[in-house]
């Protein structure tokens, strides 16, 4: 099962159940699990690179698991671009009884350059991209500015320890896209 299977990180139990009571395909299952696995090495590497840093990491472990579940109301965006699954998304964890702090990475995801997305949302965003090995660099300025005004470093030096986590991350992309990919689009 998508949800629980090996080799990555479970999902937030919350999530699991928000996801299975939408009805989410086991494709966009293993999506989430696998952006949930990034974010969770993100935000442990995080943790050690910045200390100080003010975030809430249940949340965004929490936004990870969940920040695609309006592709359930638009199933063509599992295998196509688009965005009306962010809104959707968004109004259906609310609708749900998500807090709003907690939903809103759903809305968030795709537009981290917006007033509403704060470090929280990029590091969503960053794992979202990341996932499959893709490198963001509008974004992944925002993650370095954060990281060295916290840290009290050049900005080099927050890109250079930045670039050497996102490398290594990039490097299991080919596993996850396998993993995910072998499960079914449609439910």
């Amino acid at each position: 099962m998508a949800l629980t299977d090996p080799p990555f990180r479970p999902l937030p139990p919350a999530a699991s159940a928000l996801l299975r009571e939408a009805g989410a395909p086991a494709r966009l299952g293993a999506h989430l699990r696998a952006v949930h696995d990034v974010v969770v090495s993100l935000v442990d590497w995080a943790e050690v690179a910045c200390p100080a840093a003010p975030f809430d990491r249940e949340a965004v472990r929490f936004g990870a698991a969940t920040h695609d579940i309006g592709k359930v109301l638009h199933l063509g965006e599992l295998s196509e671009p688009g965005t009306r699954h962010e809104a959707a998304g968004e109004r259906l964890l609310l609708e749900a009884g998500v807090e709003p702090r907690l939903a809103r990475f759903a809305g968030t995801h795709g537009s981290w350059g917006s007033e509403r997305a704060g470090f929280e949302d990029h590091l969503v965003s960053l794992a979202d991209k990341i996932w499959k090995g893709k490198r963001q660099e509008d974004l992944e300025q925002l993650v370095v500015e954060r990281l060295g005004l916290l840290n009290g470093q050049a900005p080099w030096e927050a890109f250079l320890a930045l670039d050497d986590e996102l490398t290594a991350l990039a490097a299991g992309a080919d596993a996850r896209l396998a993993f995910q990919n072998a499960y079914p689009i449609g439910a």
